[in-house]
């Protein structure tokens, strides 16, 4: 059976750079994406066709069909019924969810406009949640003839006990995150030498 690149890349490259700088004993012990959830809401005042279209989007981007989700409360002031459609959801595991994060990292995310990288901001965990505010961004998704632009909250659930391992974890991956100020300005520096050492 044929392995996913990023799986691939998770066993040769991530693994044995997180025991380096993590210092695990054990391969055990080293963190790994479980599961990635995709979710988009929408009004609970949306018709049918629109419910239908949502989750037609979210199975061409995922290759999975996903699960509508219902409420749970009436809510008035929302016009929210008990049992009434507010968004559709996907779990990705396995192979499905190593190709999903490879076309994310790699196609859909440089495709936003003035993209800039990611924001870093984990759960408190090693989990990480990243909103998408267009989902044209995925070659599976075409901009013509669209009735709506859908957003969508993508997380990933891993293994990591802190947000330094779910980060570094992410980063290895190839999540491309937005660079610090502290980072940014090391990276100037380095530039200024590299430039006076050519001049000299």
């Amino acid at each position: 059976m044929s392995q996913a690149l990023l799986q691939k890349i998770y066993i040769e490259k991530v693994i044995p750079e997180l025991m380096k700088k993590f210092g695990y004993k054990n391969v055990h012990q080293v963190p790994a994406v479980k599961k990635i959830v995709i979710n988009s809401g929408f009004s609970a005042t949306v018709d049918k066709n629109h419910v239908a279209y949502v989750n037609d989007e979210i199975a061409k981007i995922t290759g999975q069909r996903p699960v509508t989700t219902k409420a749970k409360l009436s809510i008035s002031n929302f016009k929210l019924r008990e049992g009434q459609p507010i968004g559709c959801k996907v779990t990705l595991r396995g192979e499905v969810m190593y190709d999903f994060m490879l076309r994310l990292i790699s196609v859909a995310l440089p495709c936003i406009r003035d993209f800039r990288g990611v924001p870093t901001k984990m759960d408190g965990q090693g989990n990480y949640t990243l909103g998408v505010a267009d989902h044209t961004i995925f070659p599976e998704v075409s901009a013509e003839g669209n009735t709506a632009t859908l957003g969508m909250d993508i997380c990933f659930a891993t293994s990591a006990t802190s947000d330094e391992e779910g980060c570094e974890l992410l980063r290895l991956f190839g999540m491309p995150f937005r660079k610090t100020t502290t980072e940014l300005a090391a990276d100037e520096a380095a530039g200024e030498a590299v430039a006076e050492a050519a001049n000299t």
